[in-house]
């Protein structure tokens, strides 16, 4: 199997045990909890998404790793990650609060989106081991980030009973 196929079917398969732990423990949680915990807790997952600025430091990823990709990457990831910040930041304001929960799950899924164009514009699975240290994130950590976005817009969408959306008003 070549390297561009083995960095496919990772990517793809990344999204099976994300999906099957989803479907299993956190679900079941996220729709037992109200809709402003649950949200906060996909917002502390993104937060830590100023890690994907570890695609423009030389020696962390290989010469060879199309800069055009690496930049999108690497700021896309850095503007949701602030972005879940301030959203975990103002959960005493309401307004605000759900404003940053919109703002990081709308930038942060564009983000991947715009991300997978890259990655086949540029050829990366071909390139795939110029992600060097970096590999292990489109593998493992870009699933569960799109997962738990999708996830956030459907929780979103979920109507609220009458004295969730009195708290959230109020």
């Amino acid at each position: 199997m070549s390297p561009a196929t083995i960095f496919t079917v990772q990517l793809v398969l990344g999204y099976v045990p994300w999906l099957l732990v989803l479907g299993a423990y956190v679900l079941p949680k996220l729709k037992s909890m109200d809709h402003l915990q649950a949200q906060r807790a996909i917002a502390m997952l993104h937060s830590f998404r100023f890690f994907g600025l570890v695609f423009i430091i030389p020696g962390i990823v290989g010469s060879g790793l199309p800069a055009g990709f690496a930049s999108s990457a690497a700021y896309g990831d850095f503007i949701t990650g602030v972005l879940a910040m301030i959203a975990l930041l103002t959960v005493r304001v309401r307004p605000l609060f759900w404003l940053f929960v919109v703002a990081f799950n709308v930038v942060g899924a564009a983000d991947l989106l715009i991300n997978y164009y890259h990655g086949v514009q540029y050829g990366l699975p071909e390139r795939a081991g110029e992600l060097v240290a970096a590999y292990w994130i489109p593998i493992l950590y870009v699933p569960a980030l799109m997962i738990t976005h999708i996830l956030a817009f459907y929780l979103l969408a979920r109507p609220r009973s009458k004295t969730a959306q009195a708290i959230v008003g109020g």
